[in-house]
């Protein structure tokens, strides 16, 4: 393939890099890091207690439902906004913004006094959900040295996972001074982040110190004639769809249903999904670093894709957790490859708002049509049909990468 059909918003990508992994991160990158695990901790806060809460105004499982859905359907809306104030107003003070408005909106959430209240509160707070998600990962590819993008993401992606993991367990101790505390708790953690990225992390990204190191930011066109960044596209979708929606949404009813197992084999099945996850996180970054994102990228949705479907045929408890721990693996070995892979493109010499906007909305879409899919198919056809279905859109995803181009260049391709 000749220079002329590559991006020109991968310099970065272009150019020789030190040997992958020995960088230290930089400085921003670790606040960047604590504000991810404050966010998450505080997510963990609330997850667990919302539903419970939204019942205590005298709606059904439904409404309860809605109050969850809500929070994504925000986060969808408002992605184009938050790409392009991201572009005209620069990465930390949307993402702290953002942070502000979720806080807000929780705190509010804490002292609403009927349903219609709930669901407007938490609805607001997707909207900010969507400005610091989409800012921090803008912020990432700013900072990230391109020989090290798959350790950052990778280390980045374990700081919310242990957020996540740590939350609802002090959500759930919180939850019995009363169902209002966590959402205070939670607003008080994202204040802190708000507090420790706005005093932090450093007024200009690394990046743009130099002289000329600035461009004008990444227009979606010139992205979408990417093969990489539309392969991204489908795989963010596809994953958004499995372990964003799926995984929450489906995999419990099946435990419960299906197995016959009890209310808590949902929960070791999301805690052995955890589990392979982290483990894949401890060495998918630095692979990425070195193997390249694809080789990542295909054993990550090859992986996933086929411990999915095979979940919705297990009978059997061990096999069902086998299946789930497995799919986290292979989902822990595609998130940082997939989230270097879109740096690559964008580089660190611009601003790639909204170019990370569409990346995010992929996501957050699977996310809301997986789960709904699933369960049509779970309800006329069966869990199999909805596992497969599911595992198979992972599998698609992974044959549209074959084709697609490698971000990553290593130094000894360079000059060869």
């Amino acid at each position: 393939m000749s220079n002329t059909s590559r991006p020109v918003g991968d310099a970065a990508a272009q150019a020789p890099s030190p040997a992958p992994g020995r960088s230290r991160l930089p400085r921003d990158i670790k606040v960047m890091l604590v504000a991810a695990f404050l966010i998450a901790i505080g997510f963990g806060l609330v997850a667990p207690v919302l539903p419970q809460f939204a019942t205590t105004f005298g709606v059904g499982a439904t409404e309860a439902a809605i109050i969850v859905s809500i929070f994504a359907f925000m986060r969808l809306v408002f992605a184009p906004a938050g790409g392009a104030l991201i572009v005209k107003l620069g990465e930390r003070p949307v993402y702290v913004a953002g942070l502000l408005i979720v806080a807000a909106s929780t705190a509010a959430c804490a002292f609403a006094q009927n349903y219609w209240q709930l669901l407007v509160f938490r609805g607001l707070g997707g909207a900010g959900s969507v400005m610091f998600t989409v800012a921090s990962m803008a912020l990432v590819v700013r900072l990230a040295p391109p020989e090290s993008r798959g350790r950052v993401s990778g280390a980045y992606a374990s700081a919310f996972l242990i957020g996540n993991v740590c939350g609802p367990i002090v959500g759930g101790l919180l939850a019995n001074f009363g169902l209002r505390v966590p959402f205070l708790a939670y607003a008080a953690a994202l204040v802190l982040a708000a507090l420790v990225v706005q005093t932090q992390l450093s007024h200009v990204p690394a990046a743009s110190r130099q002289p000329g190191a600035t461009a004008p930011a990444m227009e979606l066109k010139d992205a979408l004639r990417d093969s990489a960044y539309r392969a991204g596209l489908f795989s963010s979708f596809a994953n958004g769809w499995a372990t964003f929606g799926v995984r929450m949404a489906t995999v419990p009813l099946f435990a419960v249903v299906a197995l016959g197992a009890g209310p808590e084999s949902a929960g070791w099945a999301l805690a052995v999904f955890a589990g392979g996850n982290a483990a894949a996180l401890t060495f998918s970054g630095r692979l990425a670093d070195s193997l390249g994102r694809k080789p990542l990228l295909l054993s990550g949705l090859l992986v996933t894709g086929t411990a999915t479907a095979a979940i919705g045929f297990t009978h059997q408890l061990p096999w069902f957790l086998l299946a789930s721990a497995c799919a986290g693996i292979g989902s822990g070995l595609l998130g940082p490859a997939q989230q270097a892979a879109i740096a690559d493109v964008i580089g660190n010499e611009r601003s790639g708002g909204r170019v990370l906007a569409v990346f995010q909305m992929a996501s957050d879409s699977g996310a809301i049509v997986g789960p709904v899919v699933a369960g049509l198919l779970a309800d006329r056809l069966g869990y199999g049909w909805a596992f497969g279905v599911t595992g198979g859109m992972l599998l698609a995803a992974a044959a549209v990468w074959v084709p697609a181009r490698e971000t990553f260049r290593r130094p000894a391709a360079v000059g060869a």
